[in-house]
């Protein structure tokens, strides 16, 4: 019986002839020794060679297992059988791996691991190097169109997989820039102390217990309340006690480093006291509606505050400082120490002469007034041709004398007077005097609605402010009458100062109108609705809700246009009609508005800037550029509420070394 050849059969041989077509390599090929045998318990004819070592023709004429390779397969047929497939088989494979490494294809498996195990124990195998021809080059890679369009391939098939990473991160970017505008639009003079927005928290971990332990009070309150519902009274006095803990421990803490040391060990016992009501109280609904009446709470709460905050505002804007009030009673009495001779100002001849520049000032506040005359004349050209008329009241008369004949004006010309002084000026011709005598006016200012509540008077307040009441505010609507003479007057509130000359306000034409002022209408509010009342038929059938406002405090005013006009007479005339205050409220602007509407011409913006008293937004170069700018609203520069960043325009026009203003205190 003929043995078959050592542990090759014919099925096995056939299905292991197969190898995959790309091979490709420089690859080590076995090379026999001379005489070499196989292993001992193969009969040498089974092997197709003697043991004498002389190679049987059929294995000389075998084709080169080199070129077999790089033909793309290896038949193992022509490889006589026994020891020479043992050797071979290890090259199959080997070819295989290398096709696999440069095409990137699949290599068909091949169950050979015995015989490469023992083709690698030989050790009579010689590696050699050889070359690829251009025929078999072609034939492993393929032609130069064939290897292009493989390139193609592979980067379209590249391309398709970077196009969805490329929109993502498009998109990423988008959200990121809608998230960043988003951001700006969000107001940080409104947020709280732990906003997210807060420089502070650009570090998670700063004030974290703090945070912590506020949002243990929160839980802690809402599970009382859950507690208490559902008579779990040991959980209810439980928490209770811990709240009280936690709140003593917190105090008015708003950082980390202000807590006691004590806190930490409350913070924990608090976190285990809430994870225990968490297990037998948690209920998603009950705890959001919590969550919402606290929210609801706090929300009537914040309202409250901002109604008492306006109402404390409106009454220190209303107070003089101790130290005003100081420099008003020591100049008054230094005042009337003087004899009669020493009282009168120089240079009266220049009271009355049209061609100067005049001014026209009315305050009760004698620092005030004092830097509105210092900073026009620092700014003037030629201080010499500027007059300046001020008037006050009885209660001020001296001290506004005595401060500028201690302190005069340069080369310019001053005259203070008193109103009280203005005999004309009586409840028979002045319909503002006349109301203010009447009960209903009395009931309005002194008497009715006495709020008990300070959020509960902030409404009104504003308009029982006393300036309303004073002739001085309203002494404006008769510059004809207190200056007959004049043809042209600048009139300047007291709460603004002067930063360039003002001259070439007298050479601008008004085009016929009698008031030249500063518009005011680049907001909504700032148009005739917000002042007046539509609803009443007499404003709504003579003048236009979109009409543009404009502002007081600095108003070059023609004379004799206004006499042409009878603007005195305009005036009067809604007086009378608003005795009610139906028509608006108290003030001088509304009335002004009506008596002066469509006989004001518009001047540049840059003559007069608003706001400084209650906008902190302003920019820097608009108020730098101004000719005048005004602190309206309740933030005065003599107050303490006053904005810090707008006092230095204000204080530097005062001689804080001055004997009287450093005898009463008055410091920056």
């Amino acid at each position: 019986m003929v043995r078959p050849n050592g542990p090759w059969n014919k099925t096995r041989t056939q299905k292991q002839n197969t190898v995959h077509p790309w091979l490709v390599g420089t690859l080590p090929v076995p090379t026999p020794k001379a005489g070499g045998g196989g292993r001992g318990g193969d009969p040498p004819t089974s092997r197709g060679g003697s043991r004498s070592g002389t190679p049987p023709p059929s294995a000389a004429a075998a084709p080169s297992p080199r070129r077999s390779c790089v033909a793309g397969r290896v038949d193992l047929s022509q490889i006589g059988s026994g020891m020479a497939r043992a050797r071979v088989m290890p090259l199959v494979a080997l070819c295989a791996l290398a096709a696999f490494a440069v095409t990137g294809a699949q290599v068909v498996p091949l169950d050979s691991s015995k015989q490469v195990l023992d083709w690698s124990r030989q050790s009579n195998i010689k590696p050699q190097n050889f070359s690829l021809t251009e025929e078999d080059r072609l034939q492993l890679l393929g032609r130069p169109e064939e290897v292009t369009h493989r390139k193609l391939r592979e980067r379209t098939r590249v391309k398709k997989k970077i196009e969805p990473v490329q929109q993502d991160d498009e998109a990423l970017v988008k959200l990121e820039n809608a998230g960043i505008e988003r951001s700006k639009a969000v107001d940080s003079a409104v947020l709280g102390k732990y906003s997210i927005w807060r420089r502070e928290n650009e570090n998670e971990k700063a004030d974290s217990k703090v945070r912590l332990m506020r949002d243990q009070m929160i839980m802690a309150r809402i599970y009382s309340v859950l507690a208490k519902s559902r008579d779990k009274l040991d959980l209810y006095q439980d928490l209770l006690a811990r709240l009280k803990e936690s709140q003593r421990s917190l105090g008015e803490a708003t950082a980390d480093a202000e807590l006691p040391k004590s806190a930490s060990e409350r913070a924990k016992a608090m976190g285990q006291l809430l994870a225990k009501a968490r297990d037998q109280l948690y209920d998603c609904k009950a705890i959001t509606q919590r969550l919402r009446a606290m929210l609801q709470s706090a929300d009537e709460q914040v309202r409250s505050l901002k109604k008492q905050s306006t109402f404390l505002s409106q009454l220190a804007a209303k107070t003089i400082p101790n130290g005003i009030h100081c420099l008003s009673m020591r100049l008054t009495i230094d005042y009337y120490l003087l004899s009669p001779e020493k009282r009168k100002f120089p240079k009266s001849e220049n009271l009355e002469n049209p061609d100067l520049y005049h001014y026209a000032l009315f305050s009760d506040n004698v620092l005030a007034a004092s830097v509105v005359v210092n900073s026009t004349i620092m700014n003037a050209k030629e201080p010499e041709k500027h007059v300046f008329h001020l008037v006050t009241d009885k209660l001020n008369f001296g001290a506004m004398n005595m401060w500028f004949l201690l302190n005069p004006p340069g080369d310019a010309t001053i005259h203070v007077e008193n109103v009280d002084d203005f005999k004309w000026l009586n409840s028979s011709y002045c319909p503002v005097l006349k109301q203010l005598e009447s009960a209903a006016m009395k009931e309005y200012y002194f008497k009715a609605d006495r709020p008990k509540t300070l959020s509960a008077g902030s409404s009104n307040m504003k308009y029982r402010n006393p300036k309303y009441l004073s002739m001085l505010n309203h002494l404006r609507f008769y510059l004809p009458q207190v200056y007959p003479k004049l043809n042209k007057i600048l009139f300047l509130d007291d709460d603004i100062v002067v930063q360039k000359d003002l001259t070439g306000l007298w050479e601008v034409d008004l085009n016929g109108n009698v008031n030249g002022a500063v518009e005011t209408c680049g907001e909504s509010f700032h148009r005739f609705d917000k002042y007046l009342n539509f609803s009443n038929p007499n404003i709504a059938q003579n003048f236009d809700p979109n009409a543009c406002g404009w502002a007081y405090g600095m108003n070059m005013f023609d004379l004799e246009e206004w006499k042409k006009k009878d603007i005195t007479g305009i005036y009067h005339k809604w007086q009378n009609m608003n005795e009610n205050r139906l028509l608006w409220k108290l003030g001088t602007l509304p009335p002004g508005l009506l008596t002066f509407y469509k006989l004001t011409h518009p001047l540049d913006k840059s003559w007069h800037v608003l706001g400084l008293g209650y906008n902190p937004s302003i920019e820097r170069s608009e108020i730098d550029n101004a000719a005048v700018v005004h602190y309206n609203g309740n933030m005065k520069p003599w107050l303490e509420i006053a904005m810090t960043k707008y006092r230095p325009y204000w204080t530097k026009y005062i001689n804080y070394e001055h004997t009287y203003v450093r005898g009463c205190k008055i410091s920056r």
